[in-house]
Parts: structure tokens; sequence; C-alpha cells
């Protein structure tokens, strides 16, 4: 079985959840190969084969640095026939799952998204995907002799123990209407992590009474290497940006730690967060929603408890 991975990357780095991607597609077994896009250092790719790629194909074209989708689906597809892979495994994101659709119709692929566990193959192949934002899950079957598989973060563990991947040169055949969509600009969320990235996020609701006191919420962050997030009336009232805004309508995140301060948990709000490992929840109303969903809750002053636990932190490292 020969598998590709599309290994998305930003700003010249291969992005944390493409290497889980890699490491998923090793779990399955067969040659795994994957395919970077762009401006990317030797280095980077290389590197590739801790986390299970035997083979990196590079295609080496400044023009796709910035995303262009139609492109991006020419060069997997082409790379899919090239490396005879049957399978391509993408990390779940906004340009993937539109990516994934076109190299699906190009390629005659099955497609499903939102993958949470490795294939079963026992009786055909079927795979498990979260559905109503992570409310139900459903089994689905592809029959298709090529799958594209686009997963969930966290779904395997990292492979980070192997060895060095090669790397080759692919040349892609691109025609007008690849970069026929002109990209005027792009607006880049700031941040030490970023939310879609990081294996913890410690996010804050209207609890904390206004901008002027996240001062506590990036410091605790800080602290625990994680990005910041809020909750959906924060950002529309303009207390944080909203790139930072985690929900259904938001940023869908899956660390490992999701921590809560003075979020009320509104079941848009939940729906952006149900796929984390640890649910952590601080609020000084004991009826508060989030408590019903959270693995761990104190009731308490999120202005009494945050510094605590930022004291205690610093007393651990």
């Amino acid at each position: 079985m020969s598998i590709l991975v599309f290994a998305e990357s930003a700003d010249g780095s291969i992005k944390k959840s493409s290497l889980e991607a890699i490491s998923y597609a090793l779990e399955m077994g067969g040659d795994v190969t994957a395919l970077a896009l762009g401006t990317i250092d030797a280095s980077e790719m290389e590197a590739l084969g801790k986390n299970g790629a035997q083979k990196v194909l590079h295609v080496e074209d400044e023009r796709l640095n910035q995303g262009h989708i139609a492109a991006y689906a020419t060069a997997i597809a082409q790379a899919m026939d090239h490396t005879g892979a049957n399978i391509l495994v993408l990390a779940k994101s906004s340009l993937s799952d539109i990516v994934a659709a076109k190299v699906a119709i190009k390629n005659g692929a099955g497609i499903a998204t939102n993958v949470s566990e490795l294939p079963d193959t026992s009786n055909g192949f079927t795979v498990k995907r979260s559905i109503y934002t992570g409310k139900a899950f459903a089994n689905v079957s592809l029959t298709t002799d090529k799958k594209i598989l686009g997963i969930k973060k966290n779904v395997v563990a990292l492979k980070e123990d192997g060895g060095q991947a090669t790397v080759e040169k692919f040349d892609v055949t691109f025609d007008d209407a690849d970069f026929g969509a002109q990209i005027t600009g792009s607006e880049v969320a700031e941040g030490d992590v970023l939310l879609t990235e990081a294996e913890i996020v410690v996010s804050g609701g209207r609890g904390l009474k206004g901008p002027e006191n996240w001062g506590m919420i990036e410091e605790l962050a800080k602290e625990l290497g994680a990005a910041t997030g809020c909750s959906k009336p924060v950002s529309d009232i303009g207390w944080r940006p909203h790139h930072e805004h985690v929900g259904q309508t938001g940023v869908k995140v899956s660390p490992n730690l999701y921590i809560a301060v003075g979020i009320s948990g509104a079941i848009q709000h939940l729906a952006g967060v149900n796929s984390s490992k640890v649910l952590v929840a601080i609020n000084k109303d004991p009826e508060a929603p989030f408590f019903k969903a959270a693995d761990y809750g104190i009731v308490g002053d999120a202005f009494e408890v945050v510094p605590k636990l930022i004291e205690a932190v610093k007393k651990l490292k």
C-alpha cells in the first residue's frame, strides 16, 4: 500500500498537524511519501523522516507560497499518480478541506473528513468520523480504489524517532487556471502559539469583566506554552481579536488541555472544544453548563484562582 501525505506548511515550516498526519499514515502501514509545496528548507523536509515519511516530494515553486487552492489540488493529484498512491492523508484544516475535495474530483477518489481513528480494514475499508460538531460519530465505508482521509488532531501519537527522509524534486504541470485566482492580501493570526496548532489553550470569557484583565490569561498561557482563545461574546464586543474566537462559528480546537476561564459553556462554544483531551473549567457559578462537560472544574473567582495557578506552574517549572 502506497500512501501520500500532504505536508501543509506556513512561513516555510511544516505544520505540527501535518507531522501527526505522517505518523497516522505510518500507523496504517505501507510506504509513506510526503508532498511539500513552495519554499521550504531542505532540513525541514528531511526531518519528516522522524515522523514516518520515507520520502518527500518537493514542488519548489514560489507561487505555491500563497496557497493557491487549485494549484495545490493539481500538484497533489499528479503526485498521487506519480507515486501510485491509493490513499491520500491530510491534516484537517480550512485549506486542506477544500483542497481534498478538489483532489477527490480530479482522481475519482472517495473522501472522508474529520476522521478520528485509524481505518478498520477487517471487512473492506471503514473509517470513524466525527459529525454534528463532535456530538456524534459515523462509520463510513469507502469503496473507491483511491481514498482521501482528512484526519483530526490527536488521532495518533506523534512519532519522532525515525530517521531522515530523502527529498526529491517533483515537477508539476500547471496551467493558467491553477493560478487564476488573484490573492490580494492575507491576514495571519498572531501569537507565539497558534490556536490550531496548540497543545494547550487558555481561553477567557465575559467573566473576566473587561479586556484590561486579560493579562493573567496571557501570563498563564505563556507559563504553560499555550495559545490564548476567547468566547464569541468576548470577540463580538471587541475585547479580543476575532481570530481568537473558539466555538462552532469560530476556531475549532483539539488540544491536549483546554482551560476555560469565566466561560459559562454555551453549546456553541462547547462544539468548538469537545475534541480536546482534557477540559478544565474555572467559574464562580457552580451551575455553569461548562462543568457538565469538563473533566475538572474549579468553582471560584477567576481573579483569585488564576494567579494561584500561575504561581503553581512557576513552582513546578
